[in-house]
């Protein structure tokens, strides 16, 4: 790709800072910065779009697909039956604790294996978004008295036993399909987390979309800021692609660049743009960080955080696979795989129509 980009005529590379923005005169510019924006340019996109319109480290709660939840332990229920994002006094999924349990998960919690920050990412925390098991080493009934405080609650499976301490879920995009265990940013390493937090009622079976963590990284709150195509709303001539819009992950960044850069030629161009349908890995990502992501229940909090792309970012299929070919019912694994099989056909025929000419017949 260097050796391509180095050799092809029409492109001049230029190896040095920009500081603030572009010069004026630079009518259509992507910016990929990637999650170590310098300081000059970081700041100069806070003064046109605002002092919250970046943030500087993920605090990453884990993230799990809605249908691996089990909704015989756990019940949808907000505290005191306040309305949440939705709308509804139920917006949130509660897995309830008796007191052992809850004592086994701080313990476990406490000697989980961490990671440790870098040198050069290196923060004091601060009291908005501890990690978990740091919250824990502050006292045992920490927890319960943040995050996973019981009160409020009326676990409908038992309406008479009084739960010690709950773990909540909430909504995390517009699909309904992702859940965010609220408060759970964490340090603990991947296979910790998954060992940990299966033990949870509710989530023995839990499938998870995203895990938990904490680390320096740059990235706009992007479905407030960017429009459909990955515009600046505030100032249209930039354009935004990679880590910086809030995707993780190599193959997804590249691909949030590709549309970038489709876009801004076909606007060149003065072609109609068509992005692509969100039953495709690309659309699906990109209606996610430019509009899918869902607030939080306090107006102005900040809650968008960077996402892999998933299968919880797809629009659910019309019908699920319920039997296999041989027409024996699927259970269990085989439900599951049979289910993300049908999910990716659909996107590889849409994103197939897509590339032949659907964006120009949808255009016109």
């Amino acid at each position: 790709m260097t050796a391509a980009l180095a050799g092809h005529p029409s492109i001049e590379i230029c190896r040095e800072e920009i500081a603030g923005l572009p010069p004026a005169d630079w009518d259509s510019v992507i910016v990929a910065t990637g999650p170590l924006t310098s300081v000059a340019l970081a700041d100069a996109i806070r003064t046109v779009t605002g002092a919250d319109a970046l943030a500087f480290f993920d605090a990453i709660a884990p993230i799990v697909h809605r249908d691996s939840i089990d909704l015989s332990v756990a019940w949808f229920q907000s505290r005191y039956d306040k309305a949440g994002p939705r709308g509804t006094g139920a917006d949130y999924i509660n897995c309830p604790m008796t007191r052992s349990q809850y004592d086994d998960f701080i313990d476990a919690l406490l000697a989980g294996d961490k990671i440790g920050f870098h040198d050069w990412e290196a923060t004091p925390y601060f009291d908005g978004c501890l990690p978990i098991e740091v919250m824990a080493e502050r006292g045992r009934e920490t927890l319960r008295h943040g995050p996973m405080k019981p009160f409020g609650l009326t676990n409908q499976h038992a309406p008479l036993d009084k739960a010690y301490a709950v773990v909540q879920l909430r909504q995390d995009n517009r699909l309904g399909t992702l859940y965010n265990m609220v408060g759970f940013q964490t340090k603990l390493k991947h296979g910790e987390q998954l060992r940990i937090f299966r033990t949870i009622p509710g989530l023995h079976g839990a499938e998870f979309a995203r895990l938990g963590g904490l680390h320096r990284n740059t990235f706009l709150d992007s479905p407030k800021l960017l429009n459909a195509t990955l515009q600046l709303k505030a100032a249209p001539r930039l354009r935004f692609a990679g880590q910086i819009t809030g995707c993780e992950g190599y193959v997804e960044s590249a691909a949030i660049g590709l549309l970038a850069g489709r876009f801004a030629a076909a606007e060149r161009l003065g072609e109609a743009i068509v992005p692509p349908p969100p039953t495709t890995a690309h659309g699906a990502l990109l209606a996610h960080i430019t509009g899918g992501h869902i607030g939080t229940i306090d107006a102005g909090s900040r809650s968008f955080q960077p996402m892999n792309v998933n299968f919880g970012l797809f629009p659910p299929l019309a019908q699920t696979p319920g039997r296999g070919a041989d027409g024996v019912r699927l259970r269990g694994t085989q439900k599951t795989i049979a289910k993300k099989q049908a999910l990716t056909a659909r996107a590889l025929d849409d994103l197939a129509r897509w590339i032949g000419g659907d964006q120009v017949a949808a255009a016109e």
